[in-house]
């Protein structure tokens, strides 16, 4: 009986025990307020500001916005590196794959619409 008490006080002196007393009191203290966690707001709950169709549309602005905007990122860099390649064969490379990259990005921003409406099809909005 004396090795198990020994334990005890072991293990009430750990770091371990503080955590979980710690923890304990926590969850104890917020689960003593029942009336904040289950309080009547008193009227009707509005779970979305906009409509499923609003959001989608307002989504697909953003995203031709921010496509257009890295694809012309892209189209700046492809430029400059093919205005410094000075003939270098890897810089050549370089400003042919920028270039690539924003005709891709190009295409995104074309085809959003198109997979946005997609998706509306799937959700049912």
């Amino acid at each position: 009986m004396s090795r198990i008490t020994a334990r005890l006080r072991a293990l009430t002196h750990s770091r371990t025990a503080r955590r979980v007393v710690t923890v304990t009191a926590v969850v104890a203290l917020v689960l003593s307020a029942p009336a904040v966690a289950h309080a009547d707001p008193g009227g009707p709950v509005i779970l979305a500001a906009n409509s499923l169709p609003v959001v989608i549309n307002n989504l697909r602005t953003w995203l031709i916005g921010i496509l257009a905007a890295v694809a012309t990122l892209f189209l700046v860099l492809a430029g400059v590196y093919w205005a410094t390649a000075g003939g270098d064969p890897t810089q050549v490379e370089r400003a042919k794959g920028a270039l690539k990259n924003a005709l891709v990005g190009y295409g995104l921003a074309v085809l959003a619409p198109v997979l946005l409406q997609v998706v509306r099809g799937i959700v049912g909005g």
